[in-house]
């Protein structure tokens, strides 16, 4: 019998959680695909992230999320213990670690590249500690005064996301005279931070922040300059996945799509950022961007 088929009288089928494979060799961040943008998966380990609803806040599941993403062809697996959306609480580093070093752990020893998305230097040295490779923070120029000595005693890449204010405060902060030229100057100023402490400039990698105190339009103007970014001389993300200004662009009778609702248009954003030349996206649905970023290298080679 199918070890998926279902015994009599119990009704459908189920798929399997994804279970652990025999331990792989630590992935690399050198070893990453350099034909074509990659692709990083979310996976978020808290109770309130506006996409899922805290749908893998427990280990196990958030294990199982980041194996499928994994398996399915994910070229980071981000792991995050802090929503970082409008209106979100602050979590403390203790807590955070608590969410997210487990899994660390189990995916690293799947062979998975793991990022850490965290604003707190402690949590960034316990997730390296514990097998991450990359620090991805999105305090953009709020960071903590020791996060780059950190960044740059481990050599790990570091992903420098533009946000003014924090989670409570940024919706306000969305006043710019040219917001693609007023980002690149602030995420440079940030970067001067950096390179004060010693980090190397090819460690760093840029995220323009959208959905980070910018309005829709804001958002769209952005992702229509991205290439003005590429000016700092750094790798380039775009992380705009599920995103509110996607979901108002998405509205049906009045009502503004919901997250679920929005993986098309953000695999449409991902053949776009790969065609101007991002280095990754960062997505929760894996199939379709990797398929996105698929498309757009064979269009371009």
């Amino acid at each position: 019998m199918d070890s998926l088929a279902a015994a009599p009288g119990t009704g459908p089928a189920t798929s399997p959680l994804p279970v652990l494979r025999k331990p792989r060799p630590a992935a690399r961040f050198e070893d990453l695909p350099t034909d074509r943008t990659l692709v990083m998966g979310i996976l978020n380990v808290t109770p309130d992230s506006f996409s899922d609803g805290g749908s893998h806040r427990t280990p196990d599941t958030a294990i199982a999320l980041g194996l499928r993403m994994f398996y399915a062809g994910a070229d980071i697996i981000d792991v995050g213990g802090e929503s970082t959306r409008s209106g979100a609480e602050p979590v403390s580093p203790e807590e955070e670690q608590r969410r997210v070093i487990p899994v660390i752990q189990a995916l690293v020893k799947a062979g998975a590249l793991v990022s850490i998305d965290t604003m707190h230097t402690s949590t960034a040295a316990a997730a390296i500690e514990a097998g991450a490779a990359i620090i991805n923070d999105v305090s953009g120029l709020t960071i903590e005064p020791d996060m780059p000595e950190l960044v740059a005693r481990t050599k790990v890449p570091y992903i420098l996301t533009h946000r003014r204010g924090d989670a409570l405060t940024m919706d306000s902060l969305t006043d710019y005279n040219n917001v693609t030229e007023e980002v690149v100057a602030e995420l440079s100023g940030v970067r001067d931070k950096l390179y004060a402490a010693g980090v190397a400039p090819e460690q760093i990698i840029v995220d323009p922040g959208v959905g980070f105190s910018k309005n829709e339009d804001q958002n769209w103007e952005v992702l229509k300059n991205l290439d003005q970014l590429f000016a700092l001389g750094h790798k380039v993300m775009v992380a705009a996945s599920r995103k509110r200004f996607l979901g108002s662009l998405l509205t049906v009778a009045g009502k503004s799509a919901a997250p679920l609702e929005r993986d098309a248009a953000t695999a449409a954003i991902t053949a776009l950022s790969a065609t101007k030349g991002a280095w990754a996206v960062r997505v929760h649905d894996v199939g379709p961007s990797l398929d996105a970023v698929k498309v757009a290298a064979r269009i371009s080679r």
